[in-house]
């Protein structure tokens, strides 16, 4: 049988369908200063001009190796579109926004030319340019923030989760407000040329409990997933082992899960109900870690039954590229023995 195209590779892996080899995928950002010196498209220009953020996100399968590329790299384009103040970061760091102006759900108003905004906009046409460079051969991979992760940015991360104990139903009102918001932007990046959407929403297993992900999102996110116009990686950080049975319930078509979950344990709890997508370490393993010490957890990873190897978020802008080749290395070396 002939071989896949890294497209053909990811979509199938995705559906936990037969595959040539393993897919090695980028859920949210495999962008590193090393790339940015490859190829001239450096932090924090690439977060709002979709020509550097275009030539930025393609590194990742041009000189990396991944059979993805995904040009959203922070987890702040929503928040900027909205208008509040930020700092775009310098080269070697993420953008982050310095203000959570919105005390009331009924407070915010989501823009009229909401994907219109300069922040949206980039990652629409990054999107377009992609798809006009790469067809069907490469997986594109578009990524939007939920209504937690937005509620965070709108309203402030502690605020919101002591509201979760103090004021169920405000979080519940945030949810409803925001929720059509991510909908409504990944729809738009799947019209772009996204081929699947990450969904990050931040109910990490640090800060959030898995009754806590029950009760207030899961049914937000099965309401989300039937009107998303196509397949979707839920990314949320930490150990997320409590809520992995409610994960698989949620309509998502892939769950990209954090290295503090164990993979053979992830994989006996979601039983077939969706694929799963990680979790090789990003502070110790590719960060710190030697390529040796990648293909050991990347092993792990594979006979633990993962789909799709990838991260488990996305990467310090600092990590050796050496690191991020070695998970396709380990990954083409097992498959092929």
């Amino acid at each position: 049988m002939a071989a896949l195209t890294p497209r053909e590779r990811v979509l199938r892996a995705l559906n936990r369908q037969w595959v040539d080899r393993i897919p090695v995928g980028n859920p949210t950002s495999v962008a590193t200063v090393e790339c940015m010196e490859a190829c001239g498209a450096y932090f924090p220009d690439v977060h709002l001009d979709a020509e550097k953020m275009a030539t930025l996100a393609a590194t990742g399968h041009e000189i990396l190796g991944f059979d993805t590329i995904a040009p959203y790299f922070s987890v702040q384009q929503e928040a900027a579109a909205f208008g509040l103040k930020m700092s775009w970061g310098e080269v070697d760091s993420m953008p982050d926004v310095l203000e959570n102006p919105y005390e009331e759900p009924e407070d915010i108003i989501i823009p009229p030319d909401f994907l219109e905004r300069p922040s949206i906009r980039t990652v629409l046409d990054a999107l377009r340019i992609l798809k006009k460079e790469y067809g069907d051969h490469v997986c594109l991979v578009g990524k939007v923030m939920g209504p937690w992760t937005l509620s965070y940015h709108l309203h402030g991360t502690q605020n919101f989760l002591i509201k979760t104990i103090l004021e169920p139903d405000k979080v519940r009102r945030f949810l409803d407000k925001l929720k059509g918001l991510s909908v409504m932007f990944a729809n738009a990046q799947f019209a772009a040329g996204a081929d699947v959407v990450t969904v990050a929403d931040h109910a990490t297993g640090d800060l959030v409990s898995g009754a806590c992900y029950r009760d207030f999102l899961l049914p937000v996110h099965q309401e989300m997933t039937k009107q998303i116009n196509g397949p979707t990686i839920l990314h949320i950080c930490g150990n997320t082992t409590d809520r992995l049975d409610y994960i698989a319930r949620a309509g998502f078509t892939c769950f990209h899960f954090d290295s503090k979950v164990n993979p053979r344990q992830a994989h006996e709890i979601v039983a077939g109900r969706i694929s799963l997508t990680g979790s090789i370490n990003n502070p110790v393993t590719l960060f710190n870690g030697t390529p040796e010490d990648v293909r050991r957890e990347v092993i792990a990873n594979i006979e633990a039954g993962i789909e799709i190897i990838a991260p488990e978020c996305a990467v310090p802008l600092r990590t050796p590229n050496a690191n991020l080749k070695a998970i396709v290395s380990a990954v083409k070396e097992y498959c092929d023995t």
